[in-house]
């Protein structure tokens, strides 16, 4: 059975971006089909995997917006189990395209965008934009469970507060049954005191929801990106590509549980 997932923070800069391009390449090296649905306009996750949004004819926008079905804007990563829709600026307009097309029902175009496609997958993950607007209600809408990376700093708490205030309006107005997968800790040192005291506050408050595993700061994570691929492939026995391995596993161990 499917799963769709959305990797979901209010919050900019907590990992979402890395967890999802990571993630999605540490399953499908696990031998399981993974699509990855870029959905923020800034294209990071396109980008991420060595694709140029701003070149491609098809994206997201023009699949969530009716004009072509999905599976023409799906593109094939050099990962043999991992497919990518890409998304650029375009997405940014996505709001006044409704306006001046009078849509209804808003929040329900990304759902029925991957009918058409979702048997094709084990894992279907959305990587959303930092925010909690049209976009992001689309994806939590779209999905049987959601994401949350917690950076461990600052303010985390604050951030968690407003995407567990949208995660209930969305249960409570259009998706009944979405679940919350877990909190993930990112950009975890553990020598660093606030670190810890932040690792220490999420488990104690969401101890059932907290995945075990914690993503480190590790210098391989971002140099992968900047090299277009996934920290799992261009250096697979570093820190950070092995925790992201550890957080597949606990995923599909959450799935199997559930089923």
């Amino acid at each position: 059975m499917t799963r769709v997932i959305s990797i979901a923070n209010q919050k900019g800069g907590v990992g979402k971006t890395t967890t999802a391009i990571n993630l999605s390449s540490a399953l499908s090296h696990l031998g399981k089909k993974v699509l990855l649905v870029d959905f923020d306009s800034q294209g990071n996750a396109t980008r991420g995997l060595n694709f140029e949004g701003t070149s491609m004819p098809l994206t997201i926008f023009d699949a969530i917006t009716g004009q072509v079905d999905i599976r023409l804007a799906i593109q094939s990563t050099k990962e043999a189990n991992l497919d990518l829709v890409p998304a650029n600026l375009k997405l940014a307009s996505l709001d006044s395209y409704l306006q001046s097309q009078g849509v209804d029902k808003p929040f329900f175009l990304l759902k029925n965008a991957l009918q058409s496609v979702r048997e094709n997958y084990d894992f279907i993950f959305i990587d959303c934009p930092p925010s909690l607007g049209l976009l992001s209600i689309n994806a939590l809408v779209a999905s049987d469970s959601v994401l949350i990376p917690v950076q461990c700093e600052y303010f985390a708490m604050e951030a968690v507060a407003a995407i567990l205030s949208t995660i209930s309006k969305i249960q409570k107005d259009y998706n009944p049954n979405l679940k919350i997968e877990g909190f993930l800790l990112t950009m975890y040192e553990q020598n660093a005191s606030l670190c810890t005291e932040v690792a220490q506050q999420v488990r104690g408050l969401f101890k059932e929801n907290t995945f075990l595993t914690v993503i480190p700061r590790n210098i391989s994570i971002p140099e992968a990106s900047a090299h277009g691929e996934a920290v799992t492939t261009y250096r697979p026995t570093a820190k950070g590509s092995l925790a992201y391995f550890a957080l597949a596993r606990e995923v599909l161990d959450h799935v199997e549980t559930k089923a």
